[in-house]
Parts: structure tokens; sequence; C-alpha cells
């Protein structure tokens, strides 16, 4: 005798609950995209082109450029050999590192900028040692790059970590039963396999380090990045002056998005 079905079964046959959730997840999407079609298409090409020739939205985006290719670099200096040790260790230590390692993805930035400025500030020690050698921690392009460095640092580790732990710990083991030191191990096994994951990790880095404004501005107005330049452009001349540098931020979103599709890495998986 075959079982019948119950009432709920059948009402379930008659809808598709997969489409349901595409079309209630649509509403999201709808929601992402929408405001970035608006964005482009709200003027024509051709005055965004000739305004992003103007002086200060290509002042604004060198310094953008300049602090956040420099500040990607100091992240993967300092934030692989701390992946790759976070990775290979254990215990409650590595938990207290790791958190303090995300605590700034979870920070407001602009409380990022307030705690940089009690150690960098002006009336610091280090910032008055530094300032004493003429060397400005705040209100210059030094500024940008440590506002940029302590919040899109985060990116490179976690997303470091994650590489290196997917590496196939026998491979090392491999290596270093025929002789070689950890040192030539990492540089010959294990980074190469986890290249992919750290160049996402350091793509993501730059991006976040491009778009930041809440840490930037409280540490530096200026020189001024594109996001500082949007602000000022929107608050003192309207939405439509702040188009030109809002579009280029959305093309370097882009970027990035075709970066890591063409890596085959989703950081976020």
């Amino acid at each position: 005798m075959l079982p019948t079905k119950s009432r709920t079964d059948v009402a379930a046959g008659r809808f598709d609950w997969l489409t349901v959730a595409f079309l209630l997840g649509a509403v999201l999407l709808c929601y992402y995209l929408v405001p970035l079609l608006a964005l482009v298409l709200s003027q024509p090409p051709g005055v965004v082109i000739q305004r992003l020739t103007r002086p200060d939205v290509v002042s604004a985006a060198t310094t953008s450029l300049t602090a956040s290719v420099t500040s990607a670099a100091i992240a993967t200096l300092f934030g692989l050999p701390l992946a790759y040790w976070l990775a290979r260790v254990d215990g409650r230590v590595k938990t207290i590192v790791t958190a303090i390692v995300v605590l700034p993805l979870v920070l407001p930035p602009i409380v990022s900028g307030m705690v940089l400025l009690t150690v960098v500030g002006p009336n610091t020690f280090l910032g008055g040692l530094a300032a004493a050698n003429g060397l400005q921690l705040t209100r210059s392009v030094a500024g940008i790059v440590l506002a940029q460095t302590f919040v899109a640092s985060p990116f490179v580790v976690v997303t470091a970590k994650a590489a290196f732990e997917s590496v196939d710990r026998s491979l090392e083991y491999a290596s270093q039963s025929l002789g070689k030191s950890r040192l030539t191990t990492f540089r010959r096994v294990t980074l190469p396999l986890a290249w992919p994951g750290i160049l996402a990790g350091i793509t993501l880095a730059f991006a976040r380090a491009i778009g930041e404004f809440g840490a930037t501005i409280m540490l530096a107005y200026y020189p001024r990045t594109m996001p500082v330049q949007i602000w000022v452009s929107f608050t003192t001349l309207g939405l439509e002056n702040a188009f030109p540098v809002a579009v280029i931020l959305v093309g370097i979103a882009v970027a990035t998005l075709v970066v890591l599709n063409v890596l085959g890495t989703n950081p976020l998986e």
C-alpha cells in the first residue's frame, strides 16, 4: 500500500520554493544594482569624463592610488608572516591573536581614526618624535597610509591564513624530509600553492584601502583622497560634482571583482 501524501506535501508541491527564494532574494539584488546603475547613468559620459580631468580630481586620484599601493605593500610585508604563523600554530594564543587581527574589521572607521590619533597624533610621543625629525604622521600621505593600513591589512592576514591552511601539510613534510629548511619549503612549496588566495587578500586590501574614509579623514583631511574629495564635493557643490570620483571608485570595485573571479578565489566562502 502506497503512503498517502500529507496536506503539507501536497501544498509544497504546488510551489517551487527555489523560485520563491530567488524572487525574494532578487529584491535585495535590485537594491544593490539599481543605485549603482543610477549613479553610472545619471550623467552623460562626456560630462563625467570632462570632470575627471579637473585638478582636484586628478590630485585625489593620485594620492589615493599612491597611498593604497603603499598600504597594500606594508600589509603584505607584515601580514604574510603573521598569516603563516597563525596557520601553523594552535591553542589559545592563536585565538587571541586572530581576534586582534579581526578587530579593525569590526570597529567603526571613525573609531579606528580616533584610536590611531591616540598613538600617532601630533600631541603624542610618537607623533611629536616623528614631527621633530621632519615626518608628519597626520595631515600627510603618511597619515593616510597609517589609516589605510590599519583598516585594510586584516584582509591580507585573514585571507592568506585561509590560503596557507588549505595547503597539504604532507607536501611540506616531504620537502623537509629531503633536507630543505622551513624557509626554503615555504618559498618553494607553500607560497606557490597558496599564492592565488594571497593575491586575493592583497587585492581586497587595496580595494578597502582606496575606499577608506572614516579613519583617513581623522588622520589626514589633507591631502585629500578620493573618498574625502567625494565628501567635500558633495557638501560644498552638490551631488553632481561628486559623481566623477565616485565613478572611479565604482570602477575599482568592479575591477576587484574581476580579479577575484579570474583567480577563482572567493575569500568569503
